[in-house]
């Protein structure tokens, strides 16, 4: 359909200097129209790839790149949360923790998973492991999939908003080099809470914003319809947050997405840790810190331009 509307351009072009018609405005209005379309239909592709029922989840890739996983489970306060796997590996015979948001296959496991919104004994499992990660010396590695975090009654009476937002305050300050990755969706508050760190990655699909699409749609747009419209107006892919340096890189996928080569998708990002963490296990953990406070406190700055 694009290129089929860039080609009438064209056409309409080679027609008006053959005629000798002045039609130059209104063709720079149509072809702002075609770009404005052209980013709203890339936008929603990234979308629909995010959350392509056959794209992989977390342990999809933690079997693949890691070696010897165990889960760990339970916040030692109130249960366990299956939307939040973590537990400890090794990654190329470097020990590691690993925690990860997790969702279901099939409708059974969906139910179990809770889709891959975490509760508050969720969050506070993964500070569980964070901390024991910290207390050990082993990097962390998150993986980050979710829509958001469980909205319902009962996380909001064991404390949702705290559970987050003492992940936020936590993780900013723990000294273990730590690295994240948003694979699919990475949604509000739900994916913060595991996606403080000292490298933040995405992979080429994957999106990350502070609502869904269709939320921004029925809020802002009042029209839960025009959900493809608030996708490119969200700014939420991967070459957007990589523009506004929230993320400091994007991961390739194969053509058609992750789901068409897993292990080819695992050893990209499988490159890209090994690399890393090379890096940063030998920074003093002091200074880990505060380059990841530095960096977490740039984010949303922006410099009014001149008046000249």
């Amino acid at each position: 359909m694009q290129k089929s509307l860039e080609k009438k351009l064209e056409e309409l072009k080679e027609l008006a200097q053959k005629q000798g018609i002045d039609v130059q405005e209104e063709l720079s209005q149509i072809e702002a129209k075609i770009r404005a379309a052209s980013k709203t239909e890339q936008a929603w592709r990234r979308v629909e790839l995010a959350r392509h029922p056959d794209r992989p989840y977390s342990l999809d890739y933690i079997t693949r790149i890691f070696d010897n996983f165990i889960e760990l489970h339970g916040d030692r306060y109130f249960a366990d949360d299956p939307a939040i796997v973590g537990g400890l590996g090794f990654l190329n015979g470097m020990p590691v923790t690993i925690i990860a948001n997790q969702k279901g296959r099939t409708l059974k496991e969906n139910m179990r998973r809770n889709h891959g919104m975490a509760n508050p004994e969720g969050y506070r499992k993964a500070l569980r492991l964070a901390k024991q990660a910290e207390k050990f010396r082993r990097p962390i590695i998150t993986f980050v999939d979710t829509s958001g975090a469980y909205p319902g009654l009962g996380a909001e009476e064991r404390g949702i908003g705290e559970a987050i937002a003492r992940n936020l305050m936590e993780l900013s300050q723990l000294k273990t080099p730590i690295i994240c990755v948003i694979i699919g969706e990475g949604g509000s508050g739900g994916a913060l809470g595991i996606c403080v760190g000292d490298k933040i990655y995405m992979l080429e699909n994957a999106i990350y914003s502070v609502i869904s699409p269709e939320g921004c749609a029925s809020i802002l747009l009042r029209d839960a319809s025009r959900a493809r419209d608030a996708a490119a107006m969200l700014r939420i892919t991967s070459a957007d947050l990589l523009e506004f340096k929230i993320v400091n890189g994007v991961i390739p996928e194969p053509p058609g997405g992750a789901h068409t080569d897993v292990d080819a998708t695992a050893r990209a990002i499988k490159e890209v840790l090994v690399r890393d963490l090379s890096d940063l296990c030998q920074r003093n953990p002091a200074v880990l810190v505060r380059y990841r406070n530095q960096k977490i406190r740039k984010i949303g700055h922006w410099h009014e331009g001149s008046d000249e």
